[in-house]
């Protein structure tokens, strides 16, 4: 199953399994985001975290990834969230 994009802020997508080996979990990311029980999503092998509203959230997590020891493009990325609402995306991780 694909997990929906939201079009109108950014969404993180993580690799669960670098997740997991970073020893993170969801209230650490719930509480340094403020993130609603929607705002963290997993499917198979693949977390998303967002829509992250607000001016500074998606820099937050990226840090606060990093600060964990995932890289950026390796473990995770951001997706923007700035195309037409027309538009629907879908992420799932490759097999």
């Amino acid at each position: 199953m694909a997990l929906t994009l939201g079009a109108d802020a950014p969404t993180m997508l993580i690799r669960r399994d670098a997740f997991e080996r970073a020893g993170l979990d969801r209230s650490a990311l719930d509480e340094a985001l403020s993130l609603t029980a929607d705002e963290f999503r997993v499917e198979g092998t693949l977390i998303a975290v967002g829509p992250l509203v607000g001016e500074d959230t998606s820099a937050q997590a990226i840090e606060l990834l990093e600060r964990a020891g995932l890289a950026y493009y390796d473990d995770f990325i951001e997706v923007p969230g700035n195309w037409p609402a027309w538009v629907r995306l879908y992420a799932m991780a490759a097999a």
